[in-house]
């Protein structure tokens, strides 16, 4: 069927349920998908600090990075191939996102992200023994093409939208925010790797910190053994038995007949959806495409990743020492951690709105300030004329801030709302878009920072501080609140809007209870 109403049988009241034992630990077992993702962000911008690694596999860009303070030290790390090192592994992402839907539509989820464990653990094997460049970009595309099966970027599991169906409405901000918590465990834990092995005798460190990929991947293998399937998963696949026992344990109670109707009302209507990558077309789905694009974007604008991937190239940059570029890194990485810890206790209380405004003025004001410090240092000549201590200190005290402010907004937010907009019948097109580009714009910024550092200098920190306004006021006009909204009633909120209203009319919506939903929705 190509169009027809939104159905939503029982109203927007909030269906009972609690935080569970049981549901805690599968949220906790599936957001370790976040840990691959994470440790390899962390991972290779340090290796590729290392004077050992560079020396063996990118010589030319380890003799710009060992002249002398009077060349351009903006250029030092100027490559292609260095920055298709950390990029071909989205690439590879991307593409084997799309066999993952595959994969898991017929063997199901947890064989897809035990698929893509395997294969991340291959990758970092390759890796950690690589003796030319050529085993170095094959290792990192079996890592991207891990990413891709493990988190399981396509159709309806990819891991934030599973955390978001089994978390209870109320609490799935919290839940679901567990994914991003996992990625900066994963970029701390390798920044501390990188840290302790870049002093290893005899060059080999960087063989440990790519090898040490394993250790993740290990932990998403078997953990994807154990990861029940999502009760809407179920219904899906016609399993209403298993589906409705499943809803009681990840509840915590038996009085689950209104959400269960309400899921089989949703996966009904979805399954009389023939062609969901049209429908998502439609008008009435215009507020859910605009954002799948959108937000996925923005995340990526936000220069985060000149930092995560980059950080002890870039603070190399500035003049630190190598030591003192990777323990630089290990500090963001602990701000990063810490910080998300603080949306995690806030986003269902002060919703997602707020998160949103606030982390985008801090970054705004953080990276203004950051690159305003190199240019009084550098200028555009990129020549040094001598880092204090105190200096250098400053310039990493604006980082944390703007890493801070990322970690408990765009970092996390990023992931957790368009797992929630999307109602059944467009959501496996609708989370496809999301992740395809987030990891196409993964792999622009990873590709392009060193020749943008190159040739804008300071001023690419200016254009990534234009990126956040932009984004920022994008949020403050276009994006409703969602906190504790049922997942398959977020349409009352897209209709209440003032400019994504227009694009639904009352015809497209049907439900059982509108006066308690619209009541519901505003009290949210």
């Amino acid at each position: 069927m190509a169009g027809g109403p939104i159905v939503l049988t029982s109203g927007a009241k909030e269906h009972p349920g609690k935080m569970t034992l049981f549901v805690f630990l599968t949220c906790l077992v599936a957001s370790s998908g976040g840990l691959i993702f994470g440790y390899d962000i962390g991972i290779s911008g340090g290796v590729t600090s290392m004077d050992s690694f560079l020396s063996r596999f990118f010589p030319s860009v380890y003799r710009q990075q060992m002249a002398d303070s009077s060349t351009n030290q903006y250029c030092k790390f100027d490559s292609q191939l260095l920055t298709l090192f950390t990029s071909s592994l989205y690439v590879a992402a991307l593409i084997s996102s799309f066999l993952a839907s595959t994969v898991t539509r017929v063997f199901g989820r947890k064989w897809s992200m035990f698929a893509g464990g395997i294969t991340f653990l291959l990758g970092s094997a390759i890796n950690g023994a690589a003796v030319n460049v050529l085993m170095l970009i094959l290792g990192r595309v079996l890592l991207g093409i891990g990413i891709g099966f493990a988190n399981q970027a396509r159709a309806h599991s990819s891991v934030p939208l599973y955390l978001s169906e089994m978390a209870p409405a109320k609490l799935r901000g919290m839940l679901n925010i567990g994914f991003q918590l996992m990625i900066t465990i994963g970029i701390f834990a390798a920044n501390l790797i990188n840290y302790g092995t870049a002093s290893i005798e005899g060059g080999w460190g960087w063989r440990v910190s790519l090898g040490l990929a394993a250790v993740p991947a290990v932990i998403i293998t078997v953990g994807s053994l154990v990861l029940p399937d999502t009760p809407n998963s179920l219904i899906e696949r016609g399993y209403d038995d298993e589906a409705k026992a499943m809803l009681r344990k990840i509840r915590g109670t038996e009085d689950i007949q209104a959400e269960y109707g309400d899921l089989v009302a949703a996966s009904a209507e979805a399954k009389s959806i023939d062609h969901p990558w049209s429908n998502i077309l439609q008008r009435r789905y215009r507020p859910q495409l605009c954002m799948a694009i959108l937000i996925p974007s923005f995340q990526q604008l936000t220069g985060i990743n000149v930092i995560m991937f980059y950080a002890p190239v870039l603070f190399k940059t500035l003049g630190f020492g190598s030591e003192a570029s990777l323990a630089s890194a290990v500090i963001s990485g602990i701000v990063n951690v810490f910080a998300t810890f603080v949306s995690i206790a806030t986003v269902d209380k002060l919703g997602r709105r707020k998160l949103f405004l606030q982390g985008g003025t801090q970054m705004l004001v953080s990276q203004l300030l950051v690159g305003t410090l190199i240019a009084l240092k550098f200028g555009t000549t990129g020549v040094a004329t001598g880092m204090s201590t105190n200096y250098a200190s400053i310039i990493v005290l604006f980082i944390c801030f703007y890493v801070a402010a990322f970690a408990w907004s765009w970092g996390p937010l990023g992931w957790l709302v368009p797992s929630e907009i999307f109602p059944l019948e467009i959501r496996s097109a609708g989370q496809s878009i999301t992740v395809s580009v987030n990891m196409l714009f993964t792999f622009i910024i990873a590709q392009v920072f060193l020749t943008a550092l190159c040739h804008l200098k300071f001023g690419l920190f200016y254009f990534f501080a234009g990126w956040v306004v932009i984004m920022t006021v994008f949020v403050a006009l276009f994006l409703p609140e969602t906190k504790n909204v049922p997942i398959e009633e977020i349409v009352l909120v897209w209709k209440k809007h003032w400019f994504w209203g227009k694009f639904i009319s009352d015809d497209d919506i049907h439900v059982g209870n509108l006066e308690v939903a619209k009541h519901t929705i505003e009290a949210a």
